[in-house]
């Protein structure tokens, strides 16, 4: 397995979210991104996880919920990466992937567009 420290991996995840498009990160609504160890056992190779209410599926009830969660899993990502460079791409993948669940993009046009 690779070897990073939880900050430089937290710093990966950052700088993913910077590269996300100025036009874009304005449309995001009450979410909040967090970098966590490991996924639920039941899933132990997910590398990221969107949990809350896209923005295509808010209405008129929304309002004062808790922030849409999007988690990206640190363990994973390092196992199934060789390199650096594989972590750095990998994670700008899982970031772009996840924020665009947030935007109601659904898994099969996600891998269609190479954000598998």
């Amino acid at each position: 397995m690779l070897e990073m420290t939880r900050e430089e991996f937290e710093e990966l995840v950052a700088q993913a979210l910077d590269r996300i498009p100025p036009e874009l990160t304005r449309l995001m609504d009450n979410v909040a991104v967090f970098v966590e160890d490991e996924p639920s056992p039941d899933d132990p190779e997910l590398l990221g996880l969107y949990e809350g209410t896209p923005l295509t599926e808010r209405g008129e009830w929304y309002a004062g919920v808790l922030p849409d969660r999007i988690s990206i899993y640190m363990g994973p990502t390092l196992r199934m990466c060789a390199s650096h460079q594989e972590v750095v791409e990998e994670t700008e993948i899982t970031v772009v992937h996840e924020i665009a669940h947030h935007f109601g993009i659904d898994d099969e046009r996600l891998h269609a567009l190479g954000y598998g």
